[in-house]
């Protein structure tokens, strides 16, 4: 395929609109390894419908609503403006309260509120969370860590990223509950690899997830990008290693 059709389609994909926190639009073109515990699974377990429950950086609801929660007894936050908007036609409905927050040391709620919080791939203040949560409260959390796409994005950008945080792993935030005297009920890290079955599906990835490939666009890495090309057309698919890690801790 010729040079300036490949940029053509990649510029498609850079430009793609994106809602929510949905990929869709490159299912099957992508692989993501599973890690080895069920993340939803493990925050059923705790669920039940009298318990009020936090699901913190809702994106766009999806997850929460997958969960089939109490109407009147949910809240989600979130702090991505877009996704805001989105989220009070969305969870609204099902007596779902949003509430938008730009501060994770100041959450806007009261003392000893929720019986669960959840936490998927959000930015967390540890003591904040704690301050909400009932005694005896659960607080589950599936992380990305600092190791997530790091050689790709230095491929792509001839730099790791600056906006790595070298703190984001299991054993820091373990520290970090131990230390506001919550106990550790269930903990896990694990490495899994993504596969890209095609650039324009790396591209749109790419500018999605911002904050690890900073300053990205196909005008930009369309070098790399051509070489990325070459590799997947001699190997079937590039593959990254992304970084995972869980903790469920009781006040």
């Amino acid at each position: 395929m010729k040079l300036e059709k490949l940029k053509e389609i990649w510029q498609f994909e850079e430009e793609y609109s994106f809602k929510g926190w949905d990929f869709s639009h490159i299912n099957g073109r992508m692989k993501e390894e599973s890690v080895p515990w069920d993340y939803k699974k493990i925050v059923q377990s705790y669920m039940d419908a009298e318990k009020v429950l936090l699901d913190m950086g809702t994106g766009g609801g999806e997850f929460l609503l997958s969960l089939n929660p109490t109407a009147g007894k949910t809240y989600a936050t979130e702090s991505y403006l877009p996704n805001i908007e989105l989220c009070k036609t969305v969870l609204e409905p099902f007596g779902i309260e949003l509430r938008p927050v730009d501060d994770d040391k100041n959450l806007p709620f009261e003392d000893n509120y929720f019986d669960i919080i959840i936490n998927r791939h959000e930015s967390f203040c540890i003591s904040e969370v704690r301050r909400i949560l009932k005694p005896g409260g659960i607080f589950i959390t599936q992380q990305v860590g600092e190791r997530n796409n790091r050689e790709l994005s230095k491929f792509l950008l001839g730099a790791y990223p600056d906006s790595t945080d070298e703190d984001l792993n299991l054993n820091k935030v373990l520290l970090q509950a131990k230390d506001r005297e919550m106990k550790i009920l269930n903990q896990g890290e694990y490495f899994p690899k993504t596969y890209f079955y095609d650039i324009g599906a790396l591209v749109f990835y790419a500018k999605i997830i911002e904050w690890e490939f900073p300053g990205f666009s196909v005008e930009r890495c369309f070098d790399k990008l051509i070489e990325l090309q070459s590799k997947l057309e001699k190997k079937g698919y590039i593959e990254t290693l992304e970084h995972r890690y869980f903790l469920v801790a009781k006040k």
